[in-house]
Protein backbone atom coordinates (compact mmCIF):
# COMPACT_ATOMS: atom_id res chain seq x y z
CA UNK A 1 0.00 0.00 0.00
CA UNK A 2 1.20 3.30 -0.79
CA UNK A 3 0.91 5.50 2.36
CA UNK A 4 0.82 8.77 1.14
CA UNK A 5 -1.74 8.07 -1.33
CA UNK A 6 -4.03 6.72 0.80
CA UNK A 7 -3.32 9.21 3.26
CA UNK A 8 -4.53 11.67 0.79
CA UNK A 9 -7.54 9.75 0.60
CA UNK A 10 -8.03 9.66 3.78
CA UNK A 11 -7.82 13.79 3.82
CA UNK A 12 -10.26 14.12 1.05
CA UNK A 13 -12.82 12.07 2.37
CA UNK A 14 -12.47 13.36 5.95
CA UNK A 15 -12.86 16.59 4.87
CA UNK A 16 -16.02 15.80 2.46
CA UNK A 17 -17.25 14.51 5.96
CA UNK A 18 -16.87 17.44 7.25
CA UNK A 19 -14.77 16.23 9.91
CA UNK A 20 -11.63 18.35 11.33
CA UNK A 21 -7.75 15.82 12.45
CA UNK A 22 -8.91 15.93 16.08
CA UNK A 23 -12.78 14.64 15.22
CA UNK A 24 -11.32 12.05 13.19
CA UNK A 25 -8.59 11.48 15.30
CA UNK A 26 -11.40 10.89 18.19
CA UNK A 27 -13.58 8.35 15.89
CA UNK A 28 -10.19 6.52 15.36
CA UNK A 29 -9.22 6.39 19.07
CA UNK A 30 -5.85 8.38 17.98
CA UNK A 31 -4.24 11.81 18.59
CA UNK A 32 -4.27 14.93 16.04
CA UNK A 33 -0.86 14.71 15.38
CA UNK A 34 -1.21 10.63 14.38
CA UNK A 35 -4.02 12.11 12.21
CA UNK A 36 -1.74 14.80 10.58
CA UNK A 37 1.34 11.71 10.69
CA UNK A 38 -1.27 9.29 8.66
CA UNK A 39 -2.70 11.91 5.83
CA UNK A 40 0.86 13.28 5.42
CA UNK A 41 2.27 9.35 4.81
CA UNK A 42 4.97 9.94 7.20
CA UNK A 43 3.91 6.96 9.36
CA UNK A 44 6.21 4.24 8.90
CA UNK A 45 4.56 0.72 9.87
CA UNK A 46 0.68 2.08 8.76
CA UNK A 47 -0.95 2.67 7.14
CA UNK A 48 -2.01 -1.29 8.28
CA UNK A 49 -4.69 -3.25 6.40
CA UNK A 50 -7.08 -2.90 10.28
CA UNK A 51 -6.35 0.88 10.07
CA UNK A 52 -7.45 1.68 6.50
CA UNK A 53 -10.62 -0.82 7.56
CA UNK A 54 -11.32 1.17 10.27
CA UNK A 55 -10.97 4.40 8.36
CA UNK A 56 -13.79 3.04 5.74
CA UNK A 57 -15.82 2.82 8.42
CA UNK A 58 -15.73 5.68 10.24
CA UNK A 59 -16.09 7.75 6.80
CA UNK A 60 -18.44 5.66 5.93
CA UNK A 61 -16.83 4.68 2.35
CA UNK A 62 -16.45 1.67 0.55
CA UNK A 63 -12.84 0.24 1.32
CA UNK A 64 -11.46 0.44 -2.32
CA UNK A 65 -12.16 4.29 -2.02
CA UNK A 66 -9.24 4.45 0.52
CA UNK A 67 -7.13 1.62 -1.58
CA UNK A 68 -7.86 2.85 -5.04
CA UNK A 69 -8.00 5.87 -6.97
CA UNK A 70 -11.42 4.74 -8.47
CA UNK A 71 -13.74 7.68 -8.85
CA UNK A 72 -16.62 7.30 -5.81
CA UNK A 73 -19.72 5.53 -7.39
CA UNK A 74 -22.98 7.65 -8.03
CA UNK A 75 -24.97 7.98 -4.43
CA UNK A 76 -27.49 5.33 -4.69
CA UNK A 77 -30.72 6.25 -5.19
CA UNK A 78 -33.18 6.42 -1.70
CA UNK A 79 -30.20 5.64 0.59
CA UNK A 80 -29.68 8.19 2.89
CA UNK A 81 -26.35 10.41 3.27
CA UNK A 82 -23.11 9.57 5.20
CA UNK A 83 -24.15 11.91 8.19
CA UNK A 84 -27.77 10.92 8.23
CA UNK A 85 -26.70 7.65 8.30
CA UNK A 86 -24.97 7.62 11.24
CA UNK A 87 -27.89 9.97 12.38
CA UNK A 88 -30.02 6.68 12.27
CA UNK A 89 -27.56 3.67 13.12
CA UNK A 90 -27.85 5.82 16.68
CA UNK A 91 -31.64 5.36 16.95
CA UNK A 92 -31.96 1.55 16.61
CA UNK A 93 -28.53 0.88 18.39
CA UNK A 94 -30.17 -0.25 21.62
CA UNK A 95 -26.86 0.25 23.15
CA UNK A 96 -26.87 0.62 26.91
CA UNK A 97 -23.47 1.03 29.18
CA UNK A 98 -22.57 2.19 32.46
CA UNK A 99 -21.68 5.95 31.57
CA UNK A 100 -23.12 8.31 33.63
CA UNK A 101 -26.12 10.21 32.61
CA UNK A 102 -24.71 13.69 31.33
CA UNK A 103 -26.07 16.84 33.91
CA UNK A 104 -28.76 18.96 32.12
CA UNK A 105 -27.32 21.97 31.59
CA UNK A 106 -24.68 20.41 29.78
CA UNK A 107 -26.97 18.95 27.08
CA UNK A 108 -29.17 22.04 26.75
CA UNK A 109 -25.64 23.93 25.52
CA UNK A 110 -25.16 21.42 23.01
CA UNK A 111 -28.66 21.11 21.83
CA UNK A 112 -28.37 25.18 21.74
CA UNK A 113 -25.33 25.06 19.24
CA UNK A 114 -27.19 21.98 17.13
CA UNK A 115 -30.30 24.41 16.49
CA UNK A 116 -28.07 27.16 15.85
CA UNK A 117 -25.81 25.04 13.48
CA UNK A 118 -29.39 23.58 11.75
CA UNK A 119 -30.60 27.49 11.86
CA UNK A 120 -27.01 28.45 9.94
CA UNK A 121 -27.93 25.15 7.13
CA UNK A 122 -24.61 23.67 8.50
CA UNK A 123 -25.93 20.33 8.49
CA UNK A 124 -22.67 18.28 8.02
CA UNK A 125 -21.54 19.70 11.48
CA UNK A 126 -25.10 19.29 12.77
CA UNK A 127 -24.63 15.16 11.43
CA UNK A 128 -21.08 14.59 13.78
CA UNK A 129 -22.96 16.26 16.69
CA UNK A 130 -26.49 14.97 16.99
CA UNK A 131 -25.97 10.96 17.76
CA UNK A 132 -23.87 11.73 20.48
CA UNK A 133 -26.65 14.34 21.70
CA UNK A 134 -28.99 11.71 21.15
CA UNK A 135 -27.76 9.32 22.83
CA UNK A 136 -27.05 11.37 25.97
CA UNK A 137 -30.41 12.93 25.83
CA UNK A 138 -32.20 9.68 26.05
CA UNK A 139 -29.84 7.85 28.59
CA UNK A 140 -30.78 10.94 30.97
CA UNK A 141 -34.52 10.66 30.51
CA UNK A 142 -34.21 7.40 31.50
CA UNK A 143 -32.59 8.05 34.80
CA UNK A 144 -33.76 11.72 35.75
CA UNK A 145 -35.72 10.72 38.98
CA UNK A 146 -36.85 14.09 40.54
CA UNK A 147 -35.84 15.91 36.95
CA UNK A 148 -37.67 13.47 34.74
CA UNK A 149 -40.09 16.37 33.13
CA UNK A 150 -37.28 18.63 32.52
CA UNK A 151 -35.07 15.77 31.31
CA UNK A 152 -38.02 14.61 29.34
CA UNK A 153 -38.69 17.99 27.42
CA UNK A 154 -35.18 18.49 26.55
CA UNK A 155 -35.09 14.47 25.05
CA UNK A 156 -37.84 15.46 22.85
CA UNK A 157 -36.16 18.25 21.79
CA UNK A 158 -33.50 16.79 20.38
CA UNK A 159 -35.34 14.44 18.72
CA UNK A 160 -37.44 17.47 16.76
CA UNK A 161 -34.65 18.53 16.01
CA UNK A 162 -33.04 15.16 14.81
CA UNK A 163 -36.68 14.77 12.91
CA UNK A 164 -35.99 18.41 11.04
CA UNK A 165 -32.70 17.12 9.94
CA UNK A 166 -33.40 13.67 8.95
CA UNK A 167 -36.31 15.10 6.73
CA UNK A 168 -34.07 17.24 5.05
CA UNK A 169 -32.85 14.35 2.71
CA UNK A 170 -36.68 13.56 1.52
CA UNK A 171 -37.67 10.29 0.82
CA UNK A 172 -34.47 8.38 1.63
CA UNK A 173 -34.88 9.35 5.36
CA UNK A 174 -39.01 9.83 5.35
CA UNK A 175 -39.63 6.76 7.04
CA UNK A 176 -37.00 6.91 9.92
CA UNK A 177 -38.07 10.73 10.52
CA UNK A 178 -41.27 9.63 11.38
CA UNK A 179 -40.24 7.10 13.67
CA UNK A 180 -37.86 10.05 15.64
CA UNK A 181 -41.29 12.17 15.04
CA UNK A 182 -43.39 9.82 16.96
CA UNK A 183 -40.42 9.28 19.33
CA UNK A 184 -40.39 13.07 20.20
CA UNK A 185 -43.80 13.02 21.01
CA UNK A 186 -44.24 10.26 23.19
CA UNK A 187 -41.08 11.95 25.60
CA UNK A 188 -43.22 15.71 25.33
CA UNK A 189 -46.09 13.69 26.72
CA UNK A 190 -44.33 12.19 29.20
CA UNK A 191 -43.00 16.24 29.87
CA UNK A 192 -46.45 17.21 30.47
CA UNK A 193 -45.16 20.65 29.00
CA UNK A 194 -47.78 21.94 26.53
CA UNK A 195 -44.93 23.60 24.64
CA UNK A 196 -42.74 20.97 23.82
CA UNK A 197 -45.82 18.84 23.07
CA UNK A 198 -47.02 20.95 20.31
CA UNK A 199 -43.69 21.74 18.90
CA UNK A 200 -43.28 17.96 18.85
CA UNK A 201 -46.65 17.71 16.78
CA UNK A 202 -45.74 19.70 14.42
CA UNK A 203 -42.80 17.41 13.72
CA UNK A 204 -45.35 14.85 13.23
CA UNK A 205 -47.25 16.70 11.16
CA UNK A 206 -44.83 17.24 8.63
CA UNK A 207 -43.57 13.42 8.86
CA UNK A 208 -47.28 12.95 7.96
CA UNK A 209 -47.56 14.47 4.86
CA UNK A 210 -44.01 13.79 3.80
CA UNK A 211 -45.50 10.27 3.77
CA UNK A 212 -48.13 11.29 1.62
CA UNK A 213 -51.02 11.70 4.19
CA UNK A 214 -51.33 15.03 3.61
CA UNK A 215 -54.84 15.24 4.69
CA UNK A 216 -54.39 13.35 7.99
CA UNK A 217 -51.79 15.92 8.67
CA UNK A 218 -54.12 18.68 8.00
CA UNK A 219 -56.42 17.61 10.64
CA UNK A 220 -53.13 16.48 13.26
CA UNK A 221 -51.95 19.78 13.32
CA UNK A 222 -55.21 21.95 13.71
CA UNK A 223 -56.76 19.27 16.53
CA UNK A 224 -53.24 19.50 18.26
CA UNK A 225 -53.35 23.55 17.87
CA UNK A 226 -56.90 23.76 19.14
CA UNK A 227 -56.29 21.03 22.04
CA UNK A 228 -53.40 23.02 23.05
CA UNK A 229 -54.52 26.45 22.37
CA UNK A 230 -55.85 27.61 26.02
CA UNK A 231 -52.13 26.66 27.69
CA UNK A 232 -50.19 28.02 24.61
CA UNK A 233 -51.65 31.53 24.50
CA UNK A 234 -50.98 32.16 27.74
CA UNK A 235 -47.38 30.96 27.73
CA UNK A 236 -45.86 34.26 26.30
CA UNK A 237 -44.12 34.52 22.77
CA UNK A 238 -43.03 30.73 23.36
CA UNK A 239 -46.54 29.47 23.28
CA UNK A 240 -48.04 31.48 20.74
CA UNK A 241 -45.15 31.15 18.16
CA UNK A 242 -45.77 27.63 18.91
CA UNK A 243 -49.23 27.54 18.10
CA UNK A 244 -48.58 29.72 15.32
CA UNK A 245 -46.56 27.51 13.40
CA UNK A 246 -49.06 24.35 13.99
CA UNK A 247 -51.11 26.51 11.98
CA UNK A 248 -48.55 26.92 9.48
CA UNK A 249 -47.93 23.16 9.41
CA UNK A 250 -51.17 22.37 8.73
CA UNK A 251 -50.96 24.78 5.61
CA UNK A 252 -47.76 23.69 4.13
CA UNK A 253 -49.60 20.25 4.57
CA UNK A 254 -52.69 21.30 2.93
CA UNK A 255 -50.53 22.28 -0.13
CA UNK A 256 -49.32 19.12 -0.68
CA UNK A 257 -52.66 17.92 -2.07
CA UNK A 258 -54.02 18.22 -5.51
CA UNK A 259 -55.07 21.78 -6.02
CA UNK A 260 -58.72 22.54 -5.48
CA UNK A 261 -60.10 25.81 -4.82
CA UNK A 262 -61.78 24.67 -1.26
CA UNK A 263 -57.84 23.38 -0.88
CA UNK A 264 -56.59 26.47 -1.28
CA UNK A 265 -59.03 28.55 0.51
CA UNK A 266 -58.14 26.05 3.57
CA UNK A 267 -54.85 26.33 3.27
CA UNK A 268 -55.15 30.40 2.97
CA UNK A 269 -57.06 29.86 6.13
CA UNK A 270 -54.59 28.30 8.24
CA UNK A 271 -51.65 30.97 7.49
CA UNK A 272 -54.39 33.62 7.92
CA UNK A 273 -55.15 32.01 11.73
CA UNK A 274 -51.52 31.64 12.13
CA UNK A 275 -51.52 35.21 11.10
CA UNK A 276 -54.01 36.25 13.84
CA UNK A 277 -51.20 34.57 16.31
CA UNK A 278 -48.43 36.91 14.95
CA UNK A 279 -50.57 39.83 15.95
CA UNK A 280 -51.13 38.89 18.91
CA UNK A 281 -47.50 37.84 19.39
CA UNK A 282 -46.13 41.58 17.57
CA UNK A 283 -42.80 40.69 16.47
CA UNK A 284 -40.90 38.58 14.50
CA UNK A 285 -39.04 36.47 17.34
CA UNK A 286 -37.17 33.23 17.11
CA UNK A 287 -38.71 31.26 20.23
CA UNK A 288 -37.66 27.85 20.47
CA UNK A 289 -36.05 28.45 16.65
CA UNK A 290 -39.20 29.42 14.66
CA UNK A 291 -38.45 32.71 13.09
CA UNK A 292 -42.03 33.06 13.92
CA UNK A 293 -43.89 36.41 13.43
CA UNK A 294 -45.34 38.10 10.93
CA UNK A 295 -42.65 37.78 8.30
CA UNK A 296 -42.88 34.44 8.46
CA UNK A 297 -46.44 33.92 8.15
CA UNK A 298 -46.11 36.28 4.84
CA UNK A 299 -43.24 33.35 3.44
CA UNK A 300 -45.51 30.66 4.68
CA UNK A 301 -48.61 32.05 2.34
CA UNK A 302 -45.68 32.77 -0.92
CA UNK A 303 -44.29 28.96 0.18
CA UNK A 304 -48.09 27.96 0.06
CA UNK A 305 -49.04 29.29 -3.21
CA UNK A 306 -46.27 27.96 -5.18
CA UNK A 307 -46.81 24.57 -3.86
CA UNK A 308 -50.53 24.57 -5.30
CA UNK A 309 -48.22 25.97 -8.73
CA UNK A 310 -49.62 29.57 -8.25
CA UNK A 311 -46.50 30.78 -9.53
CA UNK A 312 -48.58 34.54 -10.17
CA UNK A 313 -50.13 34.64 -6.53
CA UNK A 314 -47.23 33.70 -5.14
CA UNK A 315 -44.84 36.36 -6.59
CA UNK A 316 -48.00 38.71 -5.69
CA UNK A 317 -47.84 37.33 -2.03
CA UNK A 318 -43.95 37.93 -2.10
CA UNK A 319 -44.35 41.88 -3.07
CA UNK A 320 -45.44 42.16 0.50
CA UNK A 321 -42.81 41.02 2.15
CA UNK A 322 -39.82 43.30 2.36
CA UNK A 323 -36.13 42.38 1.82
CA UNK A 324 -35.15 44.09 4.96
CA UNK A 325 -37.48 42.22 7.35
CA UNK A 326 -36.36 38.24 5.52
CA UNK A 327 -32.99 39.37 5.89
CA UNK A 328 -33.26 39.50 10.32
CA UNK A 329 -34.28 35.89 9.76
CA UNK A 330 -31.58 32.98 9.91
CA UNK A 331 -29.82 32.11 7.22
CA UNK A 332 -32.06 28.15 6.77
CA UNK A 333 -35.53 30.16 6.24
CA UNK A 334 -34.24 33.18 4.20
CA UNK A 335 -32.66 30.15 1.74
CA UNK A 336 -35.70 27.97 1.88
CA UNK A 337 -37.68 31.47 0.59
CA UNK A 338 -35.52 32.15 -1.92
CA UNK A 339 -35.99 28.30 -3.25
CA UNK A 340 -39.55 28.75 -2.97
CA UNK A 341 -39.60 32.30 -5.44
CA UNK A 342 -37.35 30.66 -7.89
CA UNK A 343 -39.95 27.68 -8.10
CA UNK A 344 -42.66 30.41 -8.58
CA UNK A 345 -40.41 32.63 -10.63
CA UNK A 346 -39.90 29.61 -13.10
CA UNK A 347 -43.95 28.73 -12.62
CA UNK A 348 -44.08 31.75 -14.43
CA UNK A 349 -41.56 31.85 -16.96
CA UNK A 350 -39.37 34.17 -15.28
CA UNK A 351 -36.27 31.62 -15.96
CA UNK A 352 -33.21 34.30 -15.65
CA UNK A 353 -35.04 35.32 -12.06
CA UNK A 354 -35.48 32.01 -10.98
CA UNK A 355 -31.35 31.09 -11.31
CA UNK A 356 -30.60 34.25 -9.79
CA UNK A 357 -32.50 32.99 -6.77
CA UNK A 358 -31.25 29.76 -7.03
CA UNK A 359 -27.67 31.44 -6.87
CA UNK A 360 -28.25 33.84 -3.94
CA UNK A 361 -29.79 30.58 -1.93
CA UNK A 362 -26.33 29.20 -2.75
CA UNK A 363 -24.11 31.68 -1.79
CA UNK A 364 -26.80 31.89 1.52
CA UNK A 365 -26.74 28.04 2.24
CA UNK A 366 -24.33 25.97 0.25
CA UNK A 367 -25.49 22.61 2.14
CA UNK A 368 -28.66 23.35 1.10
CA UNK A 369 -27.34 21.98 -2.23
CA UNK A 370 -26.01 18.97 -1.27
CA UNK A 371 -28.30 16.09 -1.02
CA UNK A 372 -31.33 17.80 -1.17
CA UNK A 373 -33.99 16.13 -3.99
CA UNK A 374 -36.17 18.82 -4.03
CA UNK A 375 -33.57 21.70 -4.35
CA UNK A 376 -31.82 19.55 -6.54
CA UNK A 377 -35.34 18.88 -8.75
CA UNK A 378 -35.86 22.25 -8.75
CA UNK A 379 -31.65 23.66 -10.33
CA UNK A 380 -33.09 20.28 -12.71
CA UNK A 381 -36.14 22.01 -13.86
CA UNK A 382 -34.77 25.59 -14.43
CA UNK A 383 -31.17 24.29 -16.46
CA UNK A 384 -33.89 22.10 -18.54
CA UNK A 385 -36.13 25.29 -19.08
CA UNK A 386 -32.94 27.51 -20.05
CA UNK A 387 -31.90 27.25 -23.48
CA UNK A 388 -28.40 28.88 -22.84
CA UNK A 389 -27.70 28.35 -19.36
CA UNK A 390 -24.66 30.68 -18.04
CA UNK A 391 -21.27 28.71 -16.80
CA UNK A 392 -23.10 29.96 -12.88
CA UNK A 393 -25.75 27.88 -13.72
CA UNK A 394 -23.69 25.15 -15.08
CA UNK A 395 -21.49 25.06 -11.92
CA UNK A 396 -24.37 25.35 -9.65
CA UNK A 397 -25.67 22.04 -11.70
CA UNK A 398 -22.60 20.16 -11.24
CA UNK A 399 -22.55 21.05 -7.98
CA UNK A 400 -26.03 19.21 -7.34
CA UNK A 401 -24.61 16.01 -9.37
CA UNK A 402 -26.58 16.81 -12.12
CA UNK A 403 -25.41 16.80 -15.86
CA UNK A 404 -24.84 20.17 -16.98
Amino acid sequence: MNAGRIGRRIAYWRERRGLTQTDFGRLMGQTHRWVQDLEGGQRQQDPRLSVVVKAAEVLRIPLEQLLTDTPSPAATPGQPSAEAAAVIDVLYSGAEDDTPPLPLDELRQRLVYCCEAFQACHYLALGRELPALVVGSGRTAARAGDEAAGAHALHSRVLQLTTSFLHKYGPATAVQAAVVADRALAAAEQSGDAVTIGAASRRVAKSLASQGQSAAAVSFAVAAARRLQNDLSTAGPLGLSTLGMLYLSAAVSASAQERTASRVRAAIEHVDQAGEVADQQGADLNMDWTNFGPTNVALHRVDVLARFEDGWSALDAAEAVTDADVRKLRNERRAGHLITLARAQLLTRKREAAAASLFQAARLAPEEFRGRPGTMALVKDVLAATPLPSGELRALAARCGLQA
